[in-house]
């Protein structure tokens, strides 16, 4: 069994740069660690899901909470899933720049992500695009 952990938190000093390193940080810790996901980003959100090791995420998600680049961090959902019921399983960590589909900015502001059901945090993710597997740098 693995974990597959949401939360959502608000960028501090968002910027591409910002996000650039972010996501160059948990791809190497990610493949290291054996965990997959995907960060549904937005210079007001970040909306993150975390699959892997139960150890491993609940590790990764204490690096999360105490990075400075995150304010608000809060757990949205966790569940175990089988080895194989990853939804990102070819990618150390996705990235998608949440445009018109996610939570509004008054929806976020309002507190819609802490009220959302874990059916409703996970549609979140299942909305997004297909695309082909991750080139070596993606991942």
């Amino acid at each position: 069994m693995l974990l597959q952990l949401v939360y959502a938190s608000r960028p501090f000093g968002f910027d591409a740069s910002t996000l650039t390193n972010i996501l160059f940080d948990a791809r190497r810790c990610n493949t290291r660690d054996g965990i997959t996901g995907a960060l549904i980003c937005r210079d007001d959100l970040f909306l993150q899901l975390l699959e892997g090791p139960e150890a491993a995420v609940e590790a990764a998600y204490a690096r999360i909470r105490a990075d400075d680049r995150h304010v608000e961090v809060r757990q949205l959902a966790r569940r175990m899933i089988a080895d194989d019921g990853r939804m990102f399983g070819a990618w150390a960590m996705r990235d998608d720049p949440a445009a018109t589909w996610v939570w509004t900015r008054a929806e976020v502001d309002s507190g819609v992500p802490e009220r959302a059901s874990e059916d409703a945090v996970m549609e979140m993710f299942r909305k997004l695009p297909d695309v082909d597997a991750p080139s070596p740098g993606q991942q």
